[in-house]
């Protein structure tokens, strides 16, 4: 006996001919010219008797599959079964490379079968080829399918219906459900069907505990079947005698809803579950042009779009969230009966699907998250670059390959670090320039355009922190003028003017240095907070108006840092802070992962807090402000500076509040 089949390398051909070596007889797989390499690492990997299983040199696209006359004439009258799997099965593909692969490779199929005299033609069509039939479709209905506007859904359709139409080979159909992993290894090569939505299950996992309730939409029945399922029984169905001219339904004779589908894969990916689930199909009473107009609005579609984009979900796949069709298999069971082969429980094997997708295809697998992928080549400037967090970051960046501009007003310190960066090998730039000084800020911009054409990367990281009391402040004013020019004021002035360029060029990152104070409202630091939840406000606004345009803002609300800054506090030299390479390691974050805030958990527990209780937490900042008083620098006491040492009870909170700014 031998066998012909096109798509054998393909993911439900590989399983297939693992169950036909079970058998006697030779196999023939057709396989592009170009591909004998990949066909011969496959078979070497798949274990398979290269004397059993040989490749047939052709092309689904041409005629007779594009078998030359020396080929036709060696497998004529030599192949008892010819099964078909080559076809597209990406519901994302084009429409012209639907009707190529799936119609007329068909016929392409077809006309090779008959020319080879083949015993029997075994097709494995689709659930798709009911199209969207309202109700449930038996295995000998055809014609009744509905809903075939969409090109897969026709092709597939259509594809079958050259079979059904075939009069010179006899023939069998096969139309398996939605086919996903091996059962019982989990084993799948590509994204598709429910996979579309790990991703979203990821992030929810990432973002709420397992027990957290949650709202979703139940949908209609997904049709799910594992892939070794579908080999097995299209390989049973096919040696059977006396079934020629049937169609069978290789589907779950009790699918599950689109929510409980969702569910199973939720519990497989310990994230949490719908526990409410709202049928998708109530909101049919909505007029269908009002559900139209609503999804044209400009809006509406950026935020869809978006959405699709982060979770990786083609539009596509929506509409079968709804799916409206349920598929009668008694044809199939009947085949099957005494075979041992049924349709396995989603609950039982699901963990495995989730479990070789997270291990093999997730695309977060296939990110280049280094910051060498992100900045080499591109032109990253730092302000207050010469020390403290800005010189870790520069340090970092230039190590990675960018070229590298740090801005600070010490010129002896600027170019000290600029020297030994580049003596380690990186391609750095010193400017000097006072950014709390609006012609000095104009001024280094101007240069930098002139010198480096643009910025890829800006990191306004230079700032000033004044802690001090409002009562001690009366006479100060200029504390607070000083401290906005700088934190704010001069920030805005470069950003301002390195984005035009970076409009034009439709690409830019701004990463502003916040405080996660702008969180916790720290008491103490009223003039360092309010300037620098300015700059949060002007971000916020400036990403609704640019983000359409290529260009990224991130906020880093940083948690409190040994740097020098902070060095006339010396309460500080006792508590809990981050060191300037760990800050820059969230510096580095932001760059590579470009969010929109990075925050510590306690500066989003705090504003929560604020937030939801914002009594409860005035009660929490007044015992702080009470506890640790302003210290001998803010109060001009040099004597008092020297002797100055924090109490058990200051460090005790300063602890369980780490990294805030007390």
């Amino acid at each position: 006996m031998s066998y012909f089949v096109t798509g054998g390398t393909g993911f439900i051909g590989r399983y297939l001919i693992d169950n036909l070596l079970k058998r006697s007889g030779t196999i023939h797989v057709l396989v592009r010219k170009e591909s004998t390499k990949k066909f011969d690492a496959l078979v070497k990997r798949q274990g398979w008797d290269p004397k059993r299983v040989v490749a047939v040199a052709g092309d689904m696209t041409k005629p007779k599959c594009g078998l030359a006359a020396a080929q036709l004439r060696a497998l004529t009258g030599k192949v008892k079964h010819f099964f078909h799997l080559a076809a597209i099965y990406d519901m994302a593909a084009s429409a012209e490379a639907m009707q190529e692969a799936n119609i007329d490779g068909t016929r392409n199929a077809l006309d090779l079968a008959a020319a080879l005299k083949a015993g029997c033609f075994h097709h494995t069509s689709s659930i798709a080829a009911a199209g969207m039939y309202p109700g449930v479709f038996r295995e000998d209905m055809f014609k009744e399918a509905e809903g075939l506007e969409d090109p897969y859904l026709r092709t597939k359709h259509d594809s079958e219906g050259l079979v059904r139409a075939e009069k010179r080979v006899k023939w069998r159909i096969y139309r398996p459900g939605m086919v996903v992993g091996h059962s019982r290894t989990g084993e799948i090569d590509k994204i598709d069907g429910p996979y579309y939505f790990f991703t979203f299950i990821k992030k929810l996992r990432q973002t709420l505990p397992p027990w957290m309730p949650m709202l979703g939409l139940e949908g209609g029945r997904i049709n799910i079947v594992p892939v070794d399922f579908v080999a097995d029984a299209m390989d049973h169905i096919a040696h059977k005698p006396k079934l020629d001219g049937h169609c069978f339904h290789l589907t779950d004779p009790d699918p599950m809803r689109a929510g409980e589908v969702i569910n199973t894969f939720a519990r497989a990916g310990h994230a949490p579950e719908m526990t409410m689930r709202i049928d998708a199909r109530m909101f049919a009473f909505v007029p269908g042009g009002v559900r139209m107009a609503v999804g044209s609005l400009p809006p509406v579609k950026r935020f869809v779009g978006m959405l699709l984009r982060d979770f990786r979900i083609p539009k596509e796949t929506l509409k079968y969230i709804t799916y409206p069709t349920r598929f009668d298999n008694r044809e199939t069971e009947r085949a099957l009966k005494g075979s041992g082969i049924s349709v396995p429980r989603l609950d039982d094997y699901a963990w495995r699907l989730w479990d070789y997708w997270e291990r093999h295809l997730d695309p977060d697998l296939f990110i280049d998250r280094s910051l060498k992928g992100k900045v080499k080549g591109k032109v990253v400037l730092i302000t207050g670059g010469s020390s403290g967090i800005g010189l870790s970051t520069a340090q970092r960046v230039a190590e990675a390959g960018a070229t590298t501009i740090i801005v600070a007003r010490g010129e002896e310190e600027l170019f000290k670090a600029r020297d030994a960066m580049k003596k380690a090998g990186g391609k750095v730039f010193a400017y000097t320039a006072d950014l709390a000084d609006m012609a000095s800020c104009d001024a280094l911009v101007a240069t930098v355009l002139a010198e480096h054409g643009h910025v890829d990367v800006l990191v306004n990281n230079a700032g000033r922190s004044i802690r001090r009391s409002i009562e001690a402040s009366y006479d100060r004013f200029h504390d607070f003028e000083r401290t906005m020019q700088l934190n704010y004021f001069g920030s805005i002035r470069l950003i301002m003017g390195f984005m035009p360029m970076m409009t034009q060029r439709r690409k830019g990152h701004i990463i502003n240095i916040s405080s996660i104070g702008v969180l916790a409202n720290s008491p103490r630091f009223s003039a360092y907070v309010a300037s620098k939840a300015a700059l949060d406000a002007f971000s916020r606004c400036a990403q609704g108006e640019l983000s359409g345009k290529g260009i990224s803002f991130t906020t880093i609300n940083m948690p409190l840092v040994k740097t020098p800054m902070i060095a006339p506090t010396k309460m500080y030299d006792s508590v809990p802070t981050l060191s300037p390479d760990e800050a820059a390691d969230l510096v580095v974050k932001g760059i590579i992962e470009r969010p929109s805030r990075i925050a510590t958990r306690l500066g989003i527990f705090a504003a929560l807090v604020n937030a939801v209780a914002p009594k409860a937490y005035e009660v929490v900042m007044s015992t702080a402000f009470e506890l640790f008083p302003d210290s001998a620098a803010a109060r001009g006491d040099k004597q008092a500076l020297k002797d100055e040492s924090p109490s058990q009870e200051q460090i005790a909170f300063a602890a369980l509040m780490r990294g805030v700014h007390w």
